[in-house]
């Protein structure tokens, strides 16, 4: 951990400083973390904006879609004049004007299984905020293989979902503990199902909050449940699930 706080520093993260379960070790902490984001969209956006506010002082970003019209409703960081870029291109502009006292690395590309290696394993925490659950089946699959700290959001009309694992822990459960087969392909299907931009906001601003509750060592955070929200009925209820016997999570 670093030793001592830059007065800008101190002063660019004083409010969270403040805070009593943060303080300068817990800001310490996140200066020091390294968080891996896996899709620039509906969640992408919130948690990316607010881990580099926060501080986090290594942010990867994977995404290879360009910016289009229909994002703008809910991928709050883009406006009408980044249609037709590359997101991750965009982001990378924006963050450095945001928060130019952290790193940020941009994948233009889609992970896939020769990819994925090289692109975690360096990162301590894995983001998924992806729209497709092969991508989170693969990022789940992998997380544990490398031991990694893993967060996942899944978005739909008006209900969300997160995730959090952590596979240091031996007794933790995974994805797959919870989705025992992956869900049809229309499930996240933002085209077919819409999404009300709100929600998509509200559910990446919860992911991020649970990221930085797992790198200042947090000890409320979901570990073997899952957050489950509507934006239309205002219902929020946490649901816990165990490891199951015989799943890729067991080592």
């Amino acid at each position: 951990m670093r030793k001592n706080l830059s007065t800008k520093q101190v002063e660019k993260y004083s409010r969270q400083i403040v805070l009593k379960n943060v303080g300068i070790i817990g800001q310490k902490k996140i200066l020091d973390s390294s968080v891996l984001v896996v899709g620039a969209g509906g969640l992408g956006c919130p948690v990316i904006d607010y881990l580099s506010r926060a501080g986090v002082g290594l942010i990867g970003i994977i995404d290879y879609d360009k910016v289009d019209a229909s994002n703008i409703h809910r991928q709050s960081i883009y406006t009408y004049k980044d249609i037709g870029k590359y997101k991750v291109e965009v982001l990378k502009k924006k963050l450095n004007k945001i928060n130019p006292l952290i790193k940020i690395n941009t994948f233009k590309k889609k992970i896939n299984k020769k990819n994925i290696n090289n692109l975690i394993k360096k990162y301590q925490i894995i983001i998924d905020a992806s729209d497709n659950f092969n991508t989170k089946f693969l990022l789940n699959e992998k997380s544990i293989e490398f031991k990694k700290k893993l967060i996942v959001g899944a978005i739909s009309k008006f209900d969300g979902h997160i995730f959090v694992f952590n596979f240091k822990n031996q007794k933790t459960a995974c994805l797959r503990c919870f989705y025992q087969e992956k869900p049809s392909d229309q499930v996240l299907n933002c085209d077919q199902e819409g999404i009300l931009g709100t929600t998509a906001n509200i559910v990446g601003s919860l992911q991020a909050n649970e990221i930085l509750k797992s790198i200042i060592g947090s000890k409320n955070v979901l570990e073997n449940s899952i957050l489950i929200l509507n934006t239309l009925t205002l219902r929020v209820r946490i649901v816990k699930f165990n490891k199951i016997k015989k799943c890729i999570c067991e080592f």
